[in-house]
């Protein structure tokens, strides 16, 4: 089918359902999540078939956390009609639907990022055109054809939501130019191709998520949330943590604790320059690599760790430019630099992040509300996560970000936005504005 007719059959769709209440737009929410969520197995399954990228266990919790996290922050909010009054403003906010949404989603989130993207939506009455990556189309076509079977069981029109069957550079560049807004995730040139296309659009940057480890908080859970930022899905996650800067005192405790919580740890250069090897080529990713275990990392590398091994953690002596370790790597390997003050660990991690990751996210593991603030004044990103695995930098039940899988970088990203992508940004809102008393009298120079 040819994008301009996609683009028609989503516009008669959304006209099907433009008389929607808020309990019906919540119930296509409600079928959808828990489509995905019971299918979370076979669409994971079919995503390592095809895609060859990260872990069957961590897709299967990636598939129910996001089914039942983003619908859970969905759940309730107001995005039909009226959604706010302010009578001491005399305003009333009310919501419309953006319209035809373009998603261009990735090989590593085939089905999260169109279940996510599609279920802010659908929350605004639009509807929504996904351009697959190809490594990943079956999967992500098997994801929507479940998505858009859930609505028509509830009576809705199934042309909310399509997929490009066969998709290309040219077709998605073709949507973008069709549709009314667009949310891309991807790399850095899809991502100025959206903002070229003549349209609004909301695009990510890359991650290279820094973390540190202050001087008063323990140790073994520090290692253990570190294992799980990094080994999340082998590491295909651009919320997963690249880095550890660690108390230079604490090294014997930590390369320890790491190593109990099955880190296959190498300091020593002649390793730390084979694995260099095998993980860049000419100084950017081995797509081999991207998303592999351990264990073939190592032997691609002509080095042996045990066969249970989450992570493989390297000790690095120099930051930025001037270790490729430094770098977003795609793969469950850490790196792993001491510091003297918190304060240096701070610029490590500064610096890291200017070469690459600008704007995303950093971790911290820290008991100081004072170097919490001091963090986050002085990284250029959107979201420091405290004593909590990266990862949830998407999103979690047990912080105040909401769940998302379009995660905004800033104008230090290249973005627009500086926050979780949220169903908010996929309505429009107008503002009736109603005559209060005057806010001051003409004269607030005194």
């Amino acid at each position: 089918m040819a994008i301009e007719e996609m683009v028609q059959q989503a516009r008669i769709a959304m006209d099907k359902i433009s008389g929607y209440d808020q309990a019906q737009v919540d119930e296509m929410l409600y079928v959808i999540s828990k489509a995905v969520f019971e299918q979370a197995e076979p669409l994971a399954k079919l995503a390592i078939e095809e895609t060859r990228l990260g872990r069957l266990d961590h897709k299967i919790g990636k598939n129910q956390g996001m089914a039942t996290n983003i619908f859970a922050s969905l759940k309730n909010k107001p995005s039909v009609g009226v959604i706010r009054e302010i009578p001491e403003e005399g305003l009333i906010e009310i919501a419309h639907p953006r319209g035809v949404i373009g998603s261009v989603t990735p090989t590593t989130n085939p089905t999260i990022t169109p279940l996510g993207n599609g279920l802010m939506a659908l929350k605004g009455r639009n509807a929504m055109i996904v351009s697959p990556h190809p490594r990943s189309k079956k999967t992500t076509k098997e994801t929507i054809e479940l998505m858009r079977e859930a609505l028509v069981s509830i009576g809705a029109p199934r042309d909310l939501l399509q997929v490009i069957e066969e998709p290309s550079i040219e077709l998605s560049q073709e949507l973008m130019r069709s549709v009314d807004l667009i949310v891309a995730t991807g790399g850095p040139g899809l991502v100025k191709s959206a903002y070229s296309s003549g349209h609004p659009a909301y695009g990510v940057g890359p991650g290279n998520v820094q973390a540190i480890l202050d001087r008063d908080y323990d140790v073994e859970i520090a290692a253990e949330l570190s294992v799980i930022g990094r080994s999340f899905d082998n590491g295909i996650v651009c919320a997963c943590q690249q880095s550890l800067f660690y108390p230079e005192e604490k090294e014997v405790e930590l390369f320890e604790q790491l190593k109990d919580k099955k880190a296959a740890l190498f300091t020593e250069e002649e390793d730390l320059a084979k694995l260099r090897d095998v993980l860049f080529i000419e100084g950017k990713a081995n797509p081999e690599m991207i998303g592999q275990d351990p264990q073939r990392i190592a032997e691609a590398a002509g080095l042996s760790i045990p066969a249970d091994s989450e992570i493989i953690a390297v000790k690095v002596d120099a930051v930025g430019k001037k270790e490729l370790f430094c770098k977003e790597k795609m793969a469950p390997v850490l790196a792993l630099k001491s510091y003297d003050t918190f304060e240096q660990a701070v610029a490590f991690a500064r610096e890291n992040l200017l070469w690459e990751g600008s704007g995303h996210s950093a971790g911290l593991f820290s008991n100081s509300k004072e170097h919490r603030i001091y963090a986050g004044e002085v990284l250029p990103v959107s979201r420091v996560v405290v004593n909590q695995p990266t990862i949830d930098a998407g999103g979690s039940p047990a912080n105040g970000l909401n769940p998302t899988v379009s995660l905004g970088c800033g104008s230090w990203g290249n973005n627009i936005i500086s926050e979780n992508l949220n169903y908010t940004h996929l309505i429009n809102i107008s503002r009736v504005a109603m005559p209060i008393a005057p806010k001051h009298d003409g004269e607030p120079w005194n």
